[in-house]
């Protein structure tokens, strides 16, 4: 089902969105050596609220918490607890935010301290690839023009892209149609129309695309247990181009 969104209600997607982006910038700021998970899901739940929000995440399907850190070999879904950050390690953030009956999404991957020259580069890459799949997120543009974009981008620099988990639509529900993968041939796929709305979340390998999750249920590792890195925008499609709504105001 194709879900197009009047002006007002992308606003009130943008709402929440932009407060998923300050959310992540404040657990960026906050993901230092010797910080617990636990303490981050915290502060994020705790900042959620005292801005008008609700943690999407929490209680959906069972999650037991407010945001999703992945570390290192996690891809995402990762559950906060008493791990404690390290140097050098790299830490996926994840947030989800309702805001009367509207959501949004994103994810940012941040460094812990220092990290390793090839860490970084994933990481660039990465966010250059959610930047090159939105530059295709523009009406008359299909589904797989977004997915075609960042498979090629992440591959040409000798990554790969996980398959078996794609972006979403967004709006009423965390998750709504289109899927919106990551890999595939261009101009394939739904027509992109004005007023969608898409979370467009390229997750890439430094080692093979393969996954697995882990007893929890929710955790997703790479298989190799090579490091991933997972960035994601909150996206409206536009005649004139693509909008990103999960981004903070000024």
């Amino acid at each position: 089902m194709v879900y197009l969104r009047d002006q007002n209600e992308i606003e009130a997607i943008r709402h929440a969105a932009q407060l998923v982006a300050k959310t992540l910038q404040m657990l960026g700021r906050e993901a230092r050596p010797g910080v617990t998970t636990g303490e981050l899901d915290r502060l994020a739940e705790r900042f959620i609220r005292d801005h008008g929000g609700r943690p999407a995440f929490k209680g959906y399907r069972g999650f037991p918490a407010s945001f999703c850190p992945s570390l290192n070999d996690e891809v995402v879904h990762g559950i906060p607890g008493d791990r404690r950050l390290k140097e050098g390690d790299v830490l996926g953030l994840d947030v989800g935010v309702e805001m009367n009956g509207y959501f949004g999404d994103a994810a940012i991957t941040v460094p812990v301290g220092r990290i390793s020259g090839k860490a970084t580069k994933l990481l660039r890459v990465t966010r250059e690839a959610l930047m090159k799949g939105i530059a295709q997120a523009r009406a008359g543009n299909r589904v797989g023009d977004i997915s075609h974009a960042i498979q090629e981008h992440a591959e040409r620099h000798g990554y790969s892209v996980v398959r078996a988990l794609v972006g979403h639509g967004i709006g009423r529900e965390m998750h709504e149609d289109p899927q919106v993968p990551n890999y595939g041939p261009p101009d394939r796929g739904p027509r992109l129309m004005a007023g969608q709305v898409l979370a467009i979340e390229p997750m890439v390998n430094l080692g093979g695309p393969e996954v697995v999750t882990q007893p929890d249920g929710w955790t997703v590792v790479t298989k190799d247990g090579s490091l991933s890195a997972h960035f994601e925008h909150t996206v409206a499609v536009g005649g004139d181009g693509p909008e990103i709504l999960s981004v903070p105001s000024a």
